[in-house]
């Protein structure tokens, strides 16, 4: 008679499990690249307080007063002069493309007033689409700017104080003047949505035929593979359309988020978006062997895509690899056009590179389906 408990059969049972183990080498990279992952990411590439903001300079003057405010604003960390812009339309064109974060006029009257003493003003413009990304440079705009201006014109520390004032910053926060949080997180809900679910359910759609055993079914079908990726994945762009509906008549009913652009440009490009994460989800499937792989598999995926792509974390506040990852991540760019088209009514010239980008993502996982692509169940 076996007794109740042997360690000799509970070593044995342990063996067969890490061998086990040791096989599955999806479920052993989860358990190590994981926590690995999370750690770079929340350690290294997080950073709620984002300094060197590209900024375009508007200004038909160069003189000394002029030179003295961009230097001061660049000294505070915030401020990255990237850009010149001859006009005010240049500005606004850059800024709605998201080029630059914030836009600043200099009058050209601005080195007179500051002579004769006449209360000189400044513009500056920022884009508060991302409140967490304008909040800290705005805040330092005041103290900043006057010293600046204090020691262009060389008054010593007594008169600074009496001098306090003499300088006029006027800001603008553009698209979201009030600063509310909910017109950038809900439209970048609909990104996050669309890829949860569409890369989730297309991830398992060939490896739920293996596990069923209707993959001989399949592969006898005088299909190409083709055929049978379209087969797969057209079903799935209904879903996501669905989804769309959904979530923007929320965003609309529920929070009064603005929809400033053009309903078009915005479905096309949910639509190359909803294809490219298809696609992905697809590929996915034809590397993984079991559902719970592909599941796995699509971790990976979304962990980086949320903390990467500015859904969660001011994009300009991580490090420029971070940046540099964050651009190969469909979901970046999609975020970047519904912000611009609903928030800040961009029209196509604005948003045709992040389109572009889509589109290369839809052929670039359509090739990789199509060579993956397993004709045989070896």
């Amino acid at each position: 008679m076996n007794s109740l408990f042997s360690f000799a059969r509970l070593g044995a049972l342990l063996i067969k499990e890490f061998i086990q183990m040791r096989r599955d080498r999806i479920t052993f990279a989860m358990m190590l690249g994981v926590p690995l992952m999370q750690l770079v990411l929340f350690g290294y590439a997080i950073n709620n307080d984002p300094k060197s903001l590209p900024a375009a300079l508007v200004a038909t003057s160069s003189d000394p007063y002029t030179r003295a405010m961009v230097s001061g604003l660049q000294t505070t960390g915030y401020y990255r002069f990237d850009y010149v812009a001859q006009s005010a339309e240049e500005a606004e064109f850059l800024m709605s493309r998201g080029d630059v974060a914030f836009v600043v006029t200099i009058p050209a009257d601005f080195a007179r007033r500051v002579e004769r003493g006449d209360n000189p003003q400044i513009l500056i413009e920022a884009d508060a689409t991302d409140p967490a990304v304008a909040s800290g440079a705005i805040s330092t705009l005041g103290t900043v700017a006057n010293q600046a201006l204090l020691r262009a014109r060389g008054m010593q520390e007594a008169a600074a104080e009496s001098a306090k004032g003499q300088l006029e910053v006027v800001v603008h926060r553009r698209y979201n003047p009030e600063g509310i949080s909910q017109y950038n997180i809900v439209p970048g809900l609909l990104g996050v949505i669309l890829q949860m679910t569409m890369v989730m359910m297309t991830s398992i759609a060939l490896t739920r035929e293996t596990e069923r055993g209707t993959m001989e079914n399949l592969l006898a079908m005088p299909s190409s593979p083709l055929e049978i990726m379209m087969g797969k994945v057209l079903p799935y762009l209904v879903v996501g359309a669905v989804q769309v509906v959904v979530v923007l008549a929320a965003a609309k009913l529920l929070f009064a988020i603005p929809f400033t652009g053009s309903m078009s440009l915005l479905l096309t490009a949910v639509l190359i978006f909803v294809l490219a994460l298809v696609l992905l989800g697809y590929t996915i499937s034809t590397i993984a062997r079991t559902q719970m792989q592909a599941l796995q598999l699509t971790f990976f995926f979304f962990l980086p895509s949320i903390m990467l792509s500015g859904f969660m974390f001011p994009y300009r506040g991580m490090p420029d690899w971070a940046q540099l990852f964050g651009e190969i991540l469909p979901l970046t760019h999609f975020l970047r056009i519904i912000r611009a088209v609903m928030l800040k009514g961009a029209e196509l010239p604005a948003v045709a590179t992040e389109i572009g980008w889509l589109v290369v993502f839809v052929a670039l996982f359509a090739g990789v389906a199509l060579v993956r692509f397993r004709r045989t169940l070896d």
